[in-house]
């Protein structure tokens, strides 16, 4: 019971920290509404199972003993980050709250950025391996280990999902399309930044 405790407090307090995952959902859902946001977060909480498959099965220590693994792999997460934030920045469409269906992403689109967004973040990497090694017991079954891993995907779409059902609500989204140049600059500068720190930050387990 300590240890679920344990893992559900880590998690809580990881969602909810603000990142390169709350920058996109909250983007996707006052930009597109509450459907894009939505997939946006379920595509997250799937991202979240990559990080929890290669670590139970101990692929992560792999990559965090090899420096070279681990700063491609960092390189390429930055990578993303950057180009959505540069994206986001040099964005030149202007939406309304009465966009057309035709220029709002699929659902597929919407989920596959969130997928990304958080299956490339090596921060995320590493709050998982923190979490498994530090916290759950070595001697856990794998269907305890899965579990916990189930349940930190449950936790991140559920917060995620608040946040679009938050910024997709007409009021709020009008006000924020209306100050629309100055959020999408804001957030591709808050996305670029974010990726040029997972390269150049020391990040200590």
């Amino acid at each position: 019971m300590n240890e679920l405790i344990a893992v559900a407090t880590i998690t809580i307090l990881a969602v909810i920290s603000p990142g390169p995952d709350f920058a996109m959902v909250t983007r996707n859902s006052y930009a597109f509404g509450v459907r894009t946001g939505l997939f946006t977060a379920l595509g997250i909480a799937c991202g979240v199972q990559i990080h929890v498959m290669y670590t139970v099965f101990g692929i992560a220590v792999l990559i965090v003993d090899s420096p070279t693994l681990f700063m491609a792999m960092k390189l390429l997460g930055a990578s993303y980050l950057i180009y959505l934030g540069y994206r986001s920045f040099t964005n030149k469409t202007t939406l309304t709250f009465e966009q057309e269906t035709k220029n709002v992403p699929s659902p597929l689109v919407a989920f596959r950025i969130g997928f990304l967004t958080n299956a490339l973040n090596p921060k995320t990497m590493l709050f998982v391996v923190a979490t498994y090694t530090q916290v759950v017991n070595a001697g856990s079954s794998l269907s305890y280990a899965l579990g916990y891993g189930l349940f930190i995907s449950a936790a991140h779409w559920v917060w995620f999902s608040i946040v679009a059902l938050f910024f997709a609500a007409p009021a709020i989204r009008q006000r924020l399309l209306a100050r629309q140049s100055v959020l999408d600059k804001s957030i591709g500068i808050a996305l670029i930044t974010l990726g040029a720190s997972l390269v150049f930050a020391k990040i200590i387990i």
